[in-house]
């Protein structure tokens, strides 16, 4: 049921981000730190702004794929321009990314970082599942609690929004990772 809503609801809630992004201050995309750009669906028309002037070397998308069929590049497209691209398809809505779907993600941003690269990290709107992986990785990088981790990112991205099932990822990943014996 969760994955039909999440596909009648697509292209809605896509042209709701779009307006947005138009009429308030909201912004595609936020960096929050020199390796991860938090945000949207990047439509293929960004593709040359997030290459060559924010310098993304990496993508981890977290949609679904009729998310991705119409707008964005495919694997194929990102790595003809040189980047490369993780698929870590997670339910819109109501989906939360599994821990397994989270341990990977934060072994390709660290292994980004480690490199000095950007890595664009999305969903549709860059609220929910994509911001659940950043804030592990940065409970990782940093030793923080999953609530550090929310506010942090919530300062870059106010219109974040995590739900219980997005929370209660975040306490098993914090738990499970061992994060709160290296503080």
């Amino acid at each position: 049921m969760s994955g039909l809503l999440a596909r009648t609801l697509f292209y809605p809630t896509l042209l709701y981000n779009v307006a947005m992004e138009k009429v308030t201050s909201r912004r595609w995309y936020d960096r929050i730190d020199a390796t991860v750009l938090l945000g949207a669906l990047p439509f293929r028309s960004m593709t040359h702004t997030l290459v060559q002037q924010e310098g993304v070397k990496a993508v981890v998308t977290m949609n679904e794929d009729f998310e991705l069929k119409r707008f964005t590049n495919s694997m194929e497209e990102w790595s003809h321009t040189g980047v490369e691209q993780l698929r870590l398809s997670t339910i819109d809505l109501t989906g939360v990314p599994t821990h397994e779907h989270l341990k990977l993600g934060v072994l390709f941003l660290l292994r980004h970082r480690e490199q000095g690269n950007t890595v664009y990290v999305h969903c549709k709107a860059g609220r929910r599942r994509s911001a659940t992986l950043v804030a592990c990785y940065l409970m990782q990088v940093h030793g923080w609690t999953p609530e550090e981790a929310h506010l942090y990112i919530k300062e870059k991205r106010p219109h974040i929004t995590l739900a219980r099932g997005q929370r209660e990822a975040l306490d098993r990943y914090y738990t499970t990772e061992h994060i709160d014996e290296k503080r």
